[in-house]
């Protein structure tokens, strides 16, 4: 066979725009690909859902990788084991303690990834959500530009995706969140209408919290994962994974029940 590279490039381009433009109307838009955010993708097209997941790193799997302090294991604990062996990614219990669970972070990132994918999600990495499109005080989509444009700074205009239902995944940045309060000066569904921002650690009362207070924050806009205590003022957790995997699947069953 004689390789041509005009015809690879055509492949590349033909079938990105293919997906990227099937992916401008949505059922969910989830913005960030770590553990909460591909476990919600994952769940939410195995029902069916129209789902389509925005990373802005090359990688997908946000903190997982690294584990703690770059030692790649990470603890979950039983509440959240089934999640992961559901998905063929191997949890073996701690020998000083048969509650805690050790999962290899390679193993957990990239089996996530690649089962969020051959449930039917669409993963979009190296793509930045900058901003939400609202009618009528609903959010009703995402704001997307190429995350190398928004690292140097370029004034290139984004394109916009439109979804029934948006899921702010982003992580300790809270991003989603942050834009819809700072943009639309509104009350978000907190104790205050703002807010609280992440508090020290505390991996007990985080690892409770992050499942409880994932919910609607705003018309049209969920969170799950580390953002929901940025949200609602909950503590952090560190390298104990249970708590984002429970909410990721906690939001999914939340959103299918709304659509």
């Amino acid at each position: 066979m004689e390789l041509n590279e005009v015809l690879i490039s055509q492949a590349i381009i033909e079938e990105y725009s293919k997906e990227l433009r099937n992916a401008t109307e949505l059922d969910v838009a989830v913005v960030g690909g770590g553990p909460s955010g591909l476990i919600a993708a994952y769940y939410l097209a195995k029902a069916g859902k129209k789902v389509a997941l925005f990373e802005r790193k090359l990688s997908i799997g946000g903190g997982m990788w690294g584990g703690g302090m770059m030692f790649n294991k990470a603890v979950v604990q039983e509440e959240a084991k089934q999640i992961l062996e559901e998905q063929n990614i191997e949890v073996t219990p701690y020998a000083k303690d048969k509650n805690y669970f050790i999962v290899d972070c390679v193993e957990m990132a990239s089996g996530l990834c690649f089962n969020a994918k051959k449930a039917g999600a669409m993963i979009f990495n190296l793509v930045s959500c900058e901003d939400v499109m609202m009618r009528k005080n609903v959010i009703t989509g995402i704001v997307i530009n190429w995350s190398p444009v928004e690292m140097a700074k370029l004034h290139i205009d984004p394109i916009t995706i439109g979804a029934k239902v948006t899921i702010d995944a982003t992580g300790h940045p809270c991003e989603v969140v942050r834009v819809v309060e700072k943009k639309m000066g509104v009350k978000l569904n907190t104790s205050t209408g703002a807010m609280l921002g992440e508090k020290p650690m505390w991996a007990e009362v985080g690892e409770k919290l992050i499942v409880e207070n994932t919910k609607e924050v705003y018309p049209g806009l969920w969170v799950t994962g580390m953002a929901v205590n940025a949200v609602f003022g909950g503590p952090r957790m560190g390298p104990i994974f249970g708590g984002m995997l429970l909410s990721g699947k906690k939001v999914a069953e939340l959103v299918l029940k709304r659509l």
